[in-house]
């Protein structure tokens, strides 16, 4: 009997493992993979394992076309899915590349092996892009506690260094800080927290903290330090950074021209009010955090974009195009 369950058992794992679509298992290879695993058995016992495979609400297809055989037609992540997933770890500069290839081959196992190795052919993995903070994992679990428990945490964090020689250094700064909340930003990853010397937010990258401590002591409450109530807004909070700079939040009007207005809604939403001006210019206003970001943001578009208001982030966007203009005379 013990055998008889294992036989079903390792059938479901090769099916798992080895079947698709277009890469279906006829019972001769189901056979033969159980003989490598030494097992010996009769052709119609693989039916009768496949019957309690589907009994139990396995989805087994059985195919004749292009070739005769098993599947597994139902898995808990389609191919695009995954593709998605393995796409996303490799652009995230915050995973380290040791890592991110320990991601990506536990990803694999979601699809068949066939589908991973044309998954993973088309996979390029940039280390130029990538941080070397192997401590990663473990400042995402501790930040996390931290949150949840509502306690503060100490750290360092390190900047790269700036010299003539131009040799590979960093300064490392110890910040005792309540943490509220995990941002994946512009492919970043960012800790939303507050500096116990000051009564605001900031926004530090988690590939820059290391050797993080758990302070027994209860987190500010954010009431203190922002305008939310009882716990953050993610998504209020992240659609007024930009770049994460912090800064205070303004009433933004902004005069743009005709051709940005599918840019305009790709980055505030459909929703975001749109009033024409005249047949080449539309007006719309924006609740944002008023930063170094939102001026670096803005002149992006050069002079398709006019700050109408507030007077005093229309003028640090003057005083930034003249600085520009100045270097290159």
């Amino acid at each position: 009997m013990a055998s008889s369950k294992t036989k079903t058992l390792l059938i479901y794992k090769y099916l798992v493992d080895y079947s698709d679509e277009t890469n279906p298992l006829s019972t001769t290879d189901l056979i033969d993979l159980l003989m490598k695993d030494g097992m010996l058995c009769e052709r119609k016992s693989i039916y009768a394992d496949i019957a309690v495979l589907r009994s139990v609400g396995f989805d087994i297809v059985k195919t004749m076309s292009p070739k005769k055989g098993f599947f597994l037609g139902t898995r808990k992540f389609e191919l695009p899915e995954v593709r998605l997933l393995i796409d996303a770890v490799t652009s995230a500069g915050f995973i380290t590349p040791n890592k991110t290839q320990s991601l990506v081959e536990k990803l694999e196992t979601l699809v068949s092996k066939n589908q991973a190795e044309e998954l993973v052919s088309q996979v390029y993995i940039d280390s130029n892009a990538k941080c070397d903070n192997e401590e990663i994992y473990y400042v995402i679990d501790a930040l996390n506690e931290a949150i949840i428990n509502k306690s503060k945490v100490s750290f360092k964090y390190k900047r790269r260094n700036i010299d003539k020689e131009n040799k590979k250094s960093y300064t490392e700064k110890t910040f005792t800080v309540s943490p509220y909340a995990l941002i994946w930003q512009d492919d970043h990853y960012y800790l939303v927290c507050n500096n116990e010397k000051y009564d605001n937010l900031m926004n530090l990258r988690l590939d820059r903290i290391k050797k993080v401590t758990l302070v027994d002591e209860c987190a500010r409450p954010i009431d203190e330090v922002s305008e939310y109530k009882g716990s953050i807004d993610v998504a209020d909070y992240t659609s007024k950074m930009f770049n994460m700079f912090s800064g205070v939040n303004s009433q933004v009007v902004l005069l743009c021209d005709l051709s940005l207005r599918e840019q305009i809604m790709d980055r505030f939403g459909s929703k975001i009010p749109l009033t024409a001006v005249d047949t080449d210019h539309f007006e719309t206003t924006i609740d944002a955090a008023v930063s170094e970001g939102l001026v670096s943001w803005i002149m992006n578009f050069g002079d398709k974009i006019k700050v109408v208001e507030p007077k005093s982030l229309a003028d640090s966007v003057k005083e930034r195009a003249t600085g520009i203009a100045k270097l290159y005379k």
